[in-house]
């Protein structure tokens, strides 16, 4: 290839928009590695085409761009400069890069020479980021997706950097892309796509041959037999097959603005966009109500929020309240004892976790409060201090937050008929403790009724008695004592409770729960907090009772010692509003928890079912039958292994792909809620999974077909808005290896969309992947 040609070739390669990098990053820069332990020079580079940030190192060395979660930089990195006890002067040159790589969040900590290289740097990161990550957030964007496609693998199978790819290099290619087409067939292709003859693809040829290679048959059928795809026919498609009701013309016209008939390309851009959506709130992004009082909500919750690791010896430190409130997390955990130098610290008791302070916590919510929400953050405090540092505490809290903090004097404090609305404590903060002199008030009235019963019962057993041989002054001693019992029943010993710690409890007083009898009263200011195992023990019926005007918190029983999560189904579905999860754990229980908060603006409030609401009884005792059919189309690109570095294991590409679907349900197999609530409370029922699977597809990662029609049917109690407390799990999994998901899509059943859709996959950390996707066919019937 001559000189010119491989200049006209590259000119052709497009440029992903705003996403130019100087040269100096692309060659590679040297600048200062730091950690707590050392500081080292290092050279770093960007490769924009792959999507990487390579650097020197004995272990990993590559950070792919779209696994960046967060990019910090100058006094945004303080708490990291603090901890190094490195030089402020560092600070105005300082980038902090927090990723995922292999299950695990990572941060990598880097300081620049001059404030130009730091600039350059930052700037480039945060473009290179915006794009990347735009593309994992939906199935849109369908030219900018192609364009990074295009580039990452054109620059991955040109290993030559000549700027042409011969034959034996597509080969490698297909090798890498899972492509399950014989020699003789990909030839075919590549012949087909050298429309010059040259011998070898040059980047528009290549563009020519993967069009080839993604070719579509099962769409094509679909389109076909529409017949001709006329505004009348797509409006038909759109209302009939895919249960919408936006306007089929403005959509029509968006996909094919200049015909009177939409083209195959163009229905295949409409089947990926946003506008055909798998999750509903996409193309209806208006939020719920948010003026309902704030028992009428879930709220997106996590336990041990200052862990990022192992309950008995992990790590305490800001980032889980980092990474929590930037998934829209509402009500955050600190575990609060006394600490050196007078200052509170935070840290799981009784195990060897190690420590944070309770300003940097505070500093690190007041930051990121209200980021990615604009509602109320409640925090939730086991406070173990003396007074000296409650007192501290309450200063803290009060500083820090300023005007955001919730906070009313002790005396004199009104009543509260009415808990507030999520829209009146928007930008707030709440703390949630236990109020000790409280505490004490209800023990000793608890004290002076059990008292009363008995003298009651002394009383009555005496006069009875006396009824037959007349007034006998012991006896009246006997209850004159008793009463002066009751009078003296106030515990001897006051609290030792700050009062100005006190001050910050007023719709967050935390209280223990003594029952949910009739005989028990409850301010709706009162919250309890109940462990997963001491909930399985309540009386369903009676916390949906409670919970139409009062919060409570479900938290993990203390023996999940690895932090991994309950399934947060049953809680929800008996009113729960806080069902706190384990947010460092990626399991079952996490994936179903970001499932149910993806809703309502991602704010990290959802409106219960009406059945769970007040007003709302008459409706849990119905009980409806449901089928859930769905066709398993095919899969497209499905994603390598990676191996520790984050590099795509080639050699261990090839699988055998099949697809599960999973509902969750709370087990409403009972006639009513009565018998589910007897049989629940009685531990004798748990959530129920109910799944089907289709066959296997040999040797195919790249395009398998199933084709398969699953059917799968369940018991729905309390209407329709219940559907949108069961998930639907769709897991890609490889014949080879069951026990881990190659990929995954989850989301409340009453949030997916009908009809033809195409699903985004996931990790295992939920981060979407930029190129696979599950094309599928769904449908809800009453059964």
């Amino acid at each position: 290839m001559s000189q010119q040609s491989s200049s006209q070739s590259l000119s052709h390669v497009p440029v992903v928009p705003d996403t130019s990098v100087p040269l100096a990053l692309q060659q590679g820069t040297m600048m200062l590695k730091v950690s707590a332990k050392k500081e080292k020079r290092v050279l770093f580079r960007i490769d924009p085409d792959e999507g990487q940030i390579f650097y020197e190192s004995r272990k990993s060395g590559v950070i792919p761009i779209e696994a960046i979660k967060e990019i910090r930089s100058g006094p945004e990195s303080r708490y990291y400069r603090s901890q190094f006890k490195l030089s402020q002067a560092m600070e105005d040159r300082w980038i902090t890069i927090i990723y995922i790589l292999e299950g695990s969040y990572k941060t990598i900590h880097i300081v620049s020479d001059t404030t130009e290289i730091f600039t350059d740097w930052l700037t480039t990161l945060k473009k290179l980021c915006v794009v990347r990550q735009g593309l994992m957030t939906g199935l849109g964007n369908i030219k900018v997706r192609d364009t990074v496609w295009e580039k990452q693998y054109w620059k991955g199978a040109d290993r030559q950097g000549d700027q042409r790819l011969e034959f034996a290099e597509v080969e490698g290619l297909c090798r890498r892309l899972n492509v399950n087409s014989s020699q003789a067939e990909l030839r075919k292709i590549f012949e087909e796509a050298d429309s010059q003859r040259y011998g070898y693809l040059d980047f528009d040829a290549f563009k020519r041959f993967v069009k080839l290679l993604k070719r579509r048959p099962d769409i094509e059928t679909i389109y076909n037999d529409l017949g001709r795809l006329d505004l009348p026919t797509f409006t038909k498609f759109l209302h009939e097959c895919q249960k919408s009701t936006a306007d089929a013309s403005t959509i029509f016209s968006r996909y094919s603005p200049n015909s009177e008939v939409m083209s195959l390309g163009a229905f295949v851009s409409f089947l990926f966009s946003n506008d055909n959506s798998p999750f509903s709130e996409l193309n209806d992004p208006n939020w719920q109500d948010m003026t309902r009082p704030m028992p009428e909500y879930f709220v997106s919750s996590s336990h041990n929020t200052y862990l990022v690791g192992h309950q008995l010896v992990g790590v305490s430190t800001v980032e889980g309240y980092i990474r929590a409130l930037l998934h829209s997390c509402r009500s955050v955990e600190l575990d609060i004892y006394d600490g050196e130098d007078g200052e509170p610290v935070v840290y799981h008791g009784k195990t060897l976790t190690s420590e944070v302070t309770v300003r940097a916590v505070c500093e690190a919510i007041a930051k990121y409060a209200f980021v990615t929400s604009p509602y109320a953050i409640i925090i939730s405090a086991e406070v173990h201090c003396g007074v000296q540092q409650q007192n501290k505490i309450a200063e803290l809290m009060t500083a820090v937050f300023g005007d955001s903090m919730i906070q009313a004097p002790v005396e004199g404090r009104p009543p509260v008929d009415q808990l507030p609305s999520p829209k009146d404590l928007k930008g707030k903060i709440l703390l949630k403790a236990k109020n000790l002199y409280l505490a004490a008030e209800i023990a000793a009235e608890q004290v002076r009724k059990t008292e009363e019963a008995r003298a009651a019962t002394a009383a009555d057993e005496s006069w009875s008695s006396s009824s037959s041989s007349g007034t006998d002054s012991s006896i009246l001693d006997n209850l004159k004592s008793r009463w002066r019992r009751v009078k003296k029943s106030q515990p001897k010993n006051k609290p030792l409770m700050s009062f100005k710690l006190a001050s910050l409890l007023v719709y967050t007083v935390g209280v223990k729960c003594r029952g949910l009898s009739a005989t028990e009263t409850y301010a709706p200011e009162h919250i309890f907090s109940l462990s997963e195992s001491r909930a399985n023990r309540t009386d369903p019926k009676a916390l949906v009772r409670h919970t139409h005007g009062h919060m409570v918190r479900i938290y993990p029983k203390g023996t999940r010692v690895n932090s991994t999560n309950y399934e947060p189904v049953k809680y929800w579905a008996v009113g729960a509003q806080l069902v706190a999860i384990n947010w460092q754990t990626f399991d079952l229980g996490y994936m179903i928890n970001q499932a149910m908060f993806q809703r309502n603006g991602r704010c990290g409030y959802v409106l219960k079912p009406e059945a769970l609401r007040p007003g709302g009884e008459s409706l849990l005792e119905r009980k409806i039958r449901y089928t859930f059919e769905v066709k398993i189309v095919s899969a497209q690109q499905l994603p390598l292994p990676k191996n520790s570095s984050g590099q795509e294991v080639v050699e261990k590409s090839v699988i055998d792909p099949y697809v599960e679907v999973s509902l969750y349900v709370p087990d409403w197999t009972h006639s009513s809620f009565d018998e589910w609530s007897e049989a629940l409370e009685s531990g004798k029922t748990q959530d129920k999974k109910i799944s089907a699977r289709t066959g296997v597809v040999k040797n195919n990662g790249f395009n398998p077909v199933w084709n398969q029609d699953l059917s799968l049917s369940f018991d729905c109690i309390g209407g329709e808005s219940m559907l949108d407390l069961i998930f639907v799990l769709f897991a890609v999994r490889d014949d080879e290896e069951d026990e881990k998901a190659v990929a995954s899509y989850c989301v409340p059943l009453g949030e997916l969309r009908q009809g033809w859709r195409h699903l985004p996959l996931h990790d295992e950390q939920l981060s979407q992947f930029l190129f696979s996707t599950l094309f599928v066919k769904t449908g809800l019937r009453e059964a």
